[in-house]
């Protein structure tokens, strides 16, 4: 095994390519020129960045997508190898048909836009290879869904995967493929409300789903949110089906206790009312184990599951999917007749196939690990540098951190400014469909790199002391 002393490579600060994929090309380029060979120990991350002047996860980002990549390899302990070179699909030379073909140029995200995933890490290589399985072998799999549920193999796949990670005992055929977890909501709304029903759902909550409730012709009943998680409905007449995210609050962030969970059970239990549980980010936690599902808790007596691939794989996908109790599947299955199946067949088959191989869930730990020290950083800079603002609550879990603003800030003040600025900041008070008296500043972290939030921060840190002053100015 060689040992690399140090690779030829500099960085341009003012490129709009990020710095980790900028490492990643000049790698990639001497791996195929043959200028990096085979069994080439790569530089140790820490004394890399310290050489490029870079952070160290922005090296270990560019390293671990090479491996997704198949240009290098990891072993724990042992460090970063080059590939043997017949492990790498090397591009080749097509004949020219007249059409040119430049590549897509993946949209660096503007800080701190929340809910997004980074499509940078995406392990397209792998992807790409489930898929040429799949048009190899079953191609009419792209194409016929068979199951007006979706398609079978990925209905197995995520019963299994949901068995392990959340607890949840269900079959394939209670599993649904949606469109999406708006899609899923809407058809949970579609197959158990009616007009005029009265729905509860949190507030703080998701503002489409409450805007898509109001549409239909249904009563929100709002839940307000405690130290425990949502309040149990109080209206007359009763809910028949309430909405919630008892793992992680959205957007506050909190756990639903175990005891108000048991509540929630009850009143479902003793109403006949149903349970929507939302766990549409549940696999970003960052200590400790996954709190269980409240369907398993329930054992999907009177709890539908919704979840989501958008958040761990890819926003473009819009797939999700909802477990369905078995005294609800008639129901389901009649609101597919009525309105149809949204969720494209395309890609379910290779979805499939992603989830068996393990890649899916490689690419899981990747991004958790990624998305931690994106977080780690966020939250020590506001601890350190943001007290005299606000002050956030450090739940471990999601994609977004929420800052509390300190009286004689405004959250809408903060996102205008911060809007001017170039950056993209959702202020809490727009979460509310009730006055709620909430100021403060939804921040996602997962989508930027440790060197794309650290100038994001200082610009935010700026907005702040450019309103304290002329606060200050104006005698306030």
């Amino acid at each position: 095994m060689t040992q690399l002393p140090w690779l030829a490579l500099s960085i341009e600060r003012g490129s709009k390519t990020p710095i980790f994929e900028q490492i990643c090309t000049a790698i990639r380029t001497q791996v195929v020129s043959g200028d990096l060979t085979a069994g080439t120990k790569m530089p140790p991350t820490r004394a890399f960045a310290t050489e490029l002047g870079v952070s160290r996860s922005t090296v270990v980002t560019a390293y671990e997508q090479l491996v997704a990549e198949g240009y290098l390899s990891s072993l724990r302990g042992s460090g970063y190898t080059v590939c043997v070179l017949g492990e790498v699909e090397l591009s080749r030379t097509a004949p020219y048909d007249g059409v040119t073909s430049e590549p897509v140029d993946i949209r660096a995200p503007v800080p701190f836009e929340t809910g997004m995933p980074d499509m940078r890490l995406f392990p397209y290589r792998q992807w790409a290879k489930a898929v040429a399985r799949i048009c190899r072998t079953n191609p009419q799999a792209m194409l016929v869904g068979g199951d007006a549920f979706g398609n079978f193999e990925l209905r197995k796949s995520i019963a299994a995967h949901l068995s392990e990670w959340r607890g949840i005992d269900a079959s394939a055929h209670q599993i649904m493929v949606t469109a999406g977890s708006m899609d899923a909501l809407e058809i949970c709304m579609r197959s158990v409300a009616s007009t005029g029903d009265v729905i509860g759902v949190e507030d703080p909550g998701y503002p489409p789903l409450h805007h898509f409730a109001q549409a239909q012709g249904l009563v929100p009943h709002y839940l307000k949110i405690d130290d425990d998680g949502a309040t149990l409905p109080s209206s007359t007449p009763l809910p028949d089906l309430v909405v919630l995210t008892p793992s992680h609050q959205y957007p506050l962030g909190g756990a639903m206790t175990p005891n108000r969970r048991l509540e929630f059970i009850n009143w479902a239990n003793a109403h006949g009312a149903w349970i929507t549980e939302d766990d549409y980010d549940s696999e970003f936690r960052y200590a400790g184990r996954p709190i269980p599902a409240l369907a398993g808790f329930d054992q999907l007596s009177r709890t539908i599951y919704v979840g989501s691939f958008s958040k761990i794989f890819s926003n473009a996908l819009r797939l999700g999917y909802v477990v369905v109790p078995e005294a609800l599947i008639d129901r389901f299955q009649d609101t597919v007749k009525r309105f149809g199946q949204k969720a494209s067949y395309m890609p379910q088959q290779a979805l499939a196939e992603f989830m068996s191989s393990g890649e899916f869930y490689r690419h899981l730990r990747r991004v958790r690990r990624s998305y931690g020290d994106r977080r780690k950083l966020l939250l020590d800079r506001l601890e350190r540098e943001f007290s005299q603002f606000g002050f956030f609550k450090d739940h471990q879990a999601g994609m977004q951190i929420v800052f509390h603003l300190n009286p004689g800030f405004r959250d809408e003040d903060i996102a205008s400014l911060a809007r001017q600025r170039g950056l993209i900041i959702r202020p809490l008070s727009s979460m509310f469909a009730r006055d709620g008296g909430a100021n403060g500043l939804m921040l996602g972290f997962c989508a930027y790199t440790e060197d794309e939030l650290i100038p994001a921060i200082d610009v935010l840190k700026d907005c702040f002391e450019e309103l304290a002053a002329g606060r200050s100015q104006g005698g306030h």
